[in-house]
């Protein structure tokens, strides 16, 4: 813990490059079902199965590693406290609090602290993205009915 954790930092020019390394050798073992990893031990070898989703996800952090980018994962059960959360959706506090007290977004209270669950935080940001992307598309099939007329 401490200096080395990359949830408290960014990545330096050697971890990018290695993340891209390993990304690349990662990607060349994958498969529709998953990866297989052939592993070297005291003189013995054996290959470990991952499955395609949990390898995604390793690729998918190190590929954000590669790029330079702070990661940090939070499980799925965490409370987080509205800062956190804010910072997770890329939006301020207040504006949190807004989406909290407008009853957008569920959370409960620790004492006088509002508490949101991270799973309640994915589904808003799910939903919130499908309604941008469904704004964006009719957005589109507006312009280009305009245009053609």
């Amino acid at each position: 813990m401490g200096e080395t954790e990359l949830s408290t930092r960014l990545p330096t020019e050697d971890e990018k490059l290695s993340a891209s390394e390993v990304v690349q050798a990662l990607a060349r073992q994958m498969t529709d079902t998953g990866m297989q990893i052939p592993i070297s031990q005291n003189g013995t070898s054996t290959t470990i199965e991952i499955p395609a989703a949990l390898a995604e996800l390793v690729i998918d952090v190190l590929m954000h590693v590669s790029k330079g980018e702070a990661v940090t994962l939070v499980p799925y059960g965490t409370e987080l406290t509205t800062q956190e959360a804010a910072d997770l959706l890329n939006v301020s506090r207040p504006h949190l609090i807004k989406l909290i007290e407008a009853g957008k977004l569920p959370h409960h209270l620790v004492g006088r602290h509002r508490r949101v669950r991270a799973s309640d935080l994915m589904d808003f940001k799910q939903r919130r993205d499908a309604g941008r992307r469904d704004a964006l598309a009719e957005m589109t099939r507006i312009a280009q009915e305009t245009n053609t007329l």
